[in-house]
């Protein structure tokens, strides 16, 4: 998955837009215990964030895979198939 678009919210969640249309919520809540999101809880901190493509980054140096963006995000909006 390519991330086309991202939006950082204060409430510590993503909303991703994946280059096939896919839209989600990504929480980094259950990252926070880990030292290199620690200053992700600061909600100033958190909507520093860098969209890669594959992969997004904040200014304190934590990143995240676009794949493990992907596995584990809620999808709220799916591409329509397009019929041919």
């Amino acid at each position: 998955m390519r991330i086309k678009d991202l939006t950082a919210k204060p409430d510590l969640t993503l909303t991703i837009v994946s280059d096939d249309g896919r839209v989600g919520i990504f929480c980094i809540e259950p990252y926070l215990e880990f030292e290199a999101f620690a200053d992700l809880i600061n909600a100033d901190e958190f909507m520093k964030v860098f969209n890669g493509g594959y992969f997004v980054e904040w200014e304190c140096g934590a990143d995240l895979s676009a794949d493990t963006i992907e596995a584990k995000m809620k999808i709220t909006e799916s591409p329509i198939a397009q019929i041919n």
